[in-house]
C-alpha cells in the first residue's frame, strides 16, 4: 500500500481529472483536481484480486448467491462499527446518490419537504428538487470554526409539510464526527416532527486518529423511522462500481423501499458485489487503517499551509478526506477568492455555495492524493494569495 505513488489518471475517463478543464477552466495538463470525492490511490490488493479473478474467468453473467456478500457486510458492520445487521435489512443500490433518490421516492410525495442540515453534500438537494420535493434548509450553527446542531432554530422552521430528514454522518463538507448526544438530538428532532430519518454514513470508515463514529442505528428509539446508508465505494476508492447499501431495520419501511426498487427493476452489477465482498475483510480493514493514518498526515500538511495564509481557515477535520476552507477572513467576494484558486493556483475545487446555505465563503478541497501533490497545492495557494502575507 504505497499511497505516495503518483498514478497517471489523465485520459482514463476519470471525472476528477478529465472534466476539470471543461467545468472549472483549470488546464488539464497543469491543473490539480481537488474537487470530485474519489482518491488518487489504488484500492487494497484484495479488491484488485477480486477483479482480476473475474477477468481471468472471462464470463460476466448474472450474479447469483449473495450469501458471501451479505456475510461480508454483516462482519464489517459488527467488527468495525459495533452494529449487528441482518441479511433481510440490506438492499443494494447503484451507489448512495441513487439510494437517496430511492428514499425520496419511497417515503415522500411530490410537494413534501425534505430537511437538509446545510451546508451539506450537494447531490442531496439535486435529487430532492428533481423529484419535485421541496428542499428545507436548516443551517448548521458555525461556532468557533466548527459546525454544531441548532435544534431550537430548526424546530421553529418546521411547518408540518416535512416528511423526511437526510443526515450526513460524518459530515460532508465540514468533516464533523457527530457525538452521541448530537445524534440523540437528531433522533428526537425526527420524532418530534414525524420525519423518516435517512442517515448517509458513507464516510464512516474514514476517521482521523482518535475519532469514534457512532452509527445512528445504535441510538435508541429511532428504529421505526430509520434508514441507514453505507458503502464500500468511498472507503476503498471504488466509486465507479456504483454500489451502495440501504439498510433498513424496520419491516414496514423496508417493504415500502423494496416495492419501489422492484417497480423500477433495479438490481446491482456483479463487479460491485465482488469488489465489496473482497473489501469488507481483514485485509481491507488493515488497508483502511493505513489509509486513515496517511490522510491524517495529508491533513496536517494542508492545514499548516492554509493557516499560514492570512484570512484563510480550514475547518478541523475529524473525518473524510475533504477539507472545508473558509475565505471570509480575506474580505474578498466569492468570485475573487475562487478565481485566485482556479486561475492563479490552477486548482479545481468545489464551490461552497453548491452545498447550500452557509457555504458561500467556503471552498472544498479533496486531500486524498499523494502527499507531494498536497504540498504542491499548498505552495500554489500561498502563491495565489501571496499579497496577503
Amino acid at each position: 500500500m504505497n499511497f505516495d505513488e503518483i498514478i497517471e489518471r489523465r485520459g482514463t475517463h476519470s471525472a476528477k481529472w478529465d472534466k476539470m478543464e471543461a467545468i472549472y477552466g483549470v488546464p488539464a495538463d497543469t491543473g490539480l483536481p481537488m474537487w470530485v470525492a474519489d482518491m488518487d490511490f489504488r484500492p487494497p490488493a484484495c479488491v484488485q484480486g477480486a477483479v482480476e479473478k473475474m477477468a481471468a474467468h472471462g464470463l460476466y453473467g448474472y450474479y447469483g448467491d449473495d450469501s458471501g456478500y451479505l456475510e461480508a457486510i454483516r462482519w464489517w458492520m459488527a467488527e468495525r462499527h459495533g452494529w449487528k445487521v441482518e441479511d433481510s435489512w440490506i438492499h443494494t443500490t447503484h451507489g448512495l446518490v441513487n439510494g437517496t433518490a430511492l428514499c425520496v421516492d419511497a417515503f415522500t410525495a411530490p410537494g413534501d419537504g425534505v430537511v437538509l442540515m446545510t451546508p451539506v453534500y450537494h447531490a442531496f438537494a439535486r435529487v430532492i428538487k428533481a423529484a419535485g420535493r421541496e428542499v428545507v434548509e436548516c443551517p448548521l450553527a458555525l461556532r468557533d470554526g466548527r459546525y454544531e446542531m441548532d435544534f431550537d432554530a430548526w424546530d421553529a422552521q418546521m411547518t408540518g409539510r416535512e416528511k423526511m430528514l437526510v443526515l450526513c454522518s460524518p459530515h460532508n463538507p465540514g468533516g464533523r464526527v457527530w457525538t452521541r448526544a448530537e445524534l440523540e438530538g437528531v433522533a428526537a428532532f425526527a420524532k418530534r416532527h414525524d420525519l423518516v430519518l435517512v442517515s448517509d454514513e458513507i464516510h464512516h470508515d474514514l476517521l482521523m486518529p482518535g475519532q469514534n463514529h457512532t452509527p445512528m442505528a445504535l441510538i435508541e428509539g429511532i428504529e421505526d423511522r430509520l434508514v441507514m446508508m453505507s458503502s464500500t465505494t468511498k472507503t476503498f476508492n471504488i466509486a465507479g462500481a456504483h454500489t451502495g447499501n440501504v439498510i433498513i431495520p424496520d419491516e414496514r419501511l423496508r417493504a415500502r423501499f423494496a416495492t419501489r426498487m422492484a417497480a423500477l427493476g433495479l438490481s446491482p452489477n456483479s463487479f460491485g458485489l465482488f469488489m465489496a465482498e473482497a473489501a469488507y475483510s481483514p485485509e481491507g480493514a488493515e488497508w483502511v487503517d493505513a489509509l486513515c493514518a496517511y490522510l491524517d498526515g495529508n491533513r496536517k500538511v494542508f492545514d499548516e499551509g492554509i493557516s499560514a495564509i492570512p484570512g484563510l481557515a480550514s475547518m478541523p477535520l475529524e473525518a473524510t478526506y475533504l477539507s472545508w476552507v473558509d475565505f471570509s477572513g480575506t474580505g474578498m467576494e466569492q468570485a475573487e477568492f475562487t478565481g485566485r484558486v482556479e486561475k492563479v493556483g490552477k486548482i479545481a475545487v468545489n464551490h461552497g455555495d453548491t452545498f447550500g446555505k452557509g457555504g458561500e465563503s467556503f471552498l472544498r478541497f479533496n486531500i486524498a492524493t499523494p502527499r507531494a501533490r498536497v504540498a504542491e497545492a499548498v505552495e500554489r495557494m500561498q502563491a495565489a494569495f501571496s499579497d496577503l502575507q
